[in-house]
């Protein structure tokens, strides 16, 4: 590594090499790597506000199915609840019966 220092030290500031660097020319390449790189951090956040505002309207859209079903839901159990048993020809229990069952686990 100290090498390779002393190698770009020496072709920096050898008179006779034939790759010269000035000031100018290095702070026009930072300037022009920092202007591409400005210019993909705005397009990243443009897209990652662009998914951001696309997956809020589709949680919106969702919310408003769910609605929907629970309005569905919601009427169907009113439907059930306000049903007189009796007039649709149901008649009560005579007796109430509990049958005891075996337990069914993986365990015996």
């Amino acid at each position: 590594m100290r090498e390779a220092r002393n190698c770009a030290f020496f072709l920096m500031h050898n008179p006779h090499s034939r790759i010269s660097y000035s000031l100018s020319a290095l702070c026009s390449g930072i300037l022009a790597v920092l202007a591409v790189a400005y210019v993909g951090l705005i397009a990243v956040i443009m897209s990652y506000a662009a998914l951001t505002i696309e997956f809020s309207q589709s949680v919106r859209n969702d919310e408003s199915k769910v609605a929907a079903l629970e309005g569905q839901y919601l009427s169907s159990v009113a439907q059930i609840t306000n049903t007189d048993y009796a007039a649709a020809g149901y008649a009560l229990p005579v007796a109430k019966i509990f049958v005891q069952a075996k337990s069914v686990t993986a365990l015996r």
